[in-house]
């Protein structure tokens, strides 16, 4: 996909708009937070990693709880067991 945008002036800063296309095939929402990368003259932009609400995981729990072992290593210190 190959698009033009125009910077316009926003106040004491620059801004885009992105075509509705782009931000539908990209899951892109309205007040969502993009990370911006520079490399060379390109302008990166990501979806930042949005936490979730304690109501979202809430909704996405299932009722089961999984328990992990985490090996920490041996004991470097003077750690008790």
């Amino acid at each position: 996909m190959n698009e033009q945008v125009v910077v316009k002036a926003w106040g004491n800063s620059r801004g885009i708009r992105l075509p509705k296309k782009i931000t539908d095939l990209l899951g892109i929402g309205i007040d969502d937070k993009l990370k911006i990368e520079i490399k060379g003259d390109s302008i990166i932009l990501k979806k930042a990693f949005a936490h979730k609400s304690f109501k979202e995981r809430l909704e996405e729990y299932d009722g089961k709880i999984e328990i992990e072992d985490f090996d920490w290593g041996e004991p470097k210190g003077r750690e008790f067991f």
